[in-house]
């Protein structure tokens, strides 16, 4: 199985802990594992961080696989998702250790997930990726947040690489960083004006748009349906709240629509 890198993760936290001295994780032995300094922005790794364990350590590769006794189960007990505001009272170091141990969480539920397809047998509870991977997100959004404000009280700037919004190959808007090119622009210009013309281009950029009118379309028409409903089920509500949390309808008009009537007859 392909391992998982967690260098976006790493350098975000290290930005974010510099500020703090002395800051040690180790485990079984390893005193000086992982040392941040306030003169220093980046992690020091020393020779005995090959020690440095999130959890009870095993010998093998049991490190890949879940638990014996979950084995052939049809259901395993599991939580829930972490959420951003669990993840904000929590220290760096914390959140540091944390995001190895969902790390290693996510490898074991992806072997056990191919092993158990390789058997042709059933992967109990497969919502486990989807909570790992939705607690990881929000813990990098958590570090993120801690990275800008660091850089904003140090520097007055966020920290991040600028982008702006751009025209992909297929003639997208899509929103790109800014990177270094090798080739200057005014060496491959002429290619990029040329990238989005042509009939197929054009052809493909009206399919888009027809697309999204229909998909805008039917998200309206199923708000409007929701609304309609509520005020046949519930006529004395009040409309102003309703307009409130669905401000993409008149429900004013939709009010005195036939399908908002239901079985009451006068409307005042």
């Amino acid at each position: 199985m392909m391992a998982i890198p967690a260098r976006r993760a790493s350098t975000l936290l290290a930005g974010t802990i510099s500020c703090f001295r002395g800051l040690n994780i180790s485990s079984h032995g390893a005193t000086k594992a992982v040392v941040a300094t306030a003169n220093t922005n980046y992690f020091k790794t020393l020779p005995s961080a090959s020690s440095f364990h999130t959890s009870a350590r095993r010998l093998g590769l049991m490190e890949f696989f879940d638990d014996k006794k979950n084995w052939g189960e049809q259901e395993v007990k599991v939580g829930r998702a972490w959420k951003l505001d669990e993840l904000r009272i929590k220290s760096n170091e914390d959140l540091h250790k944390l995001w190895y141990v969902l790390l290693k969480e996510k490898n074991m539920l992806l072997t056990m997930e191919h092993a158990c397809k390789e058997e042709f047998q059933l992967f109990p509870n497969p919502e486990r990726i989807d909570k790992v991977e939705e607690s990881m997100k929000n813990l990098e959004a958590v570090v993120q947040e801690r990275n800008k404000a660091y850089w904003l009280l140090e520097t007055g700037e966020t920290g991040e690489r600028p982008g702006t919004k751009v025209k992909d190959e297929l003639g997208r808007l899509v929103y790109k960083r800014f990177t270094e090119h090798v080739v200057p622009v005014w060496m491959h210009k002429q290619s990029k004006e040329s990238m989005h013309q042509g009939a197929a281009m054009r052809r493909f950029q009206r399919y888009m748009r027809e697309k999204r009118a229909i998909e805008s379309r039917r998200y309206r028409r199923r708000i409007r349906n929701h609304v309609c409903g509520l005020l046949r089920r519930f006529p004395n509500a009040n409309l102003e709240s309703i307009q409130e949390q669905f401000p993409e309808v008149d429900v004013g008009r939709q009010r005195f629509a036939r399908r908002s009537r239901g079985n009451h007859r006068n409307i005042a």
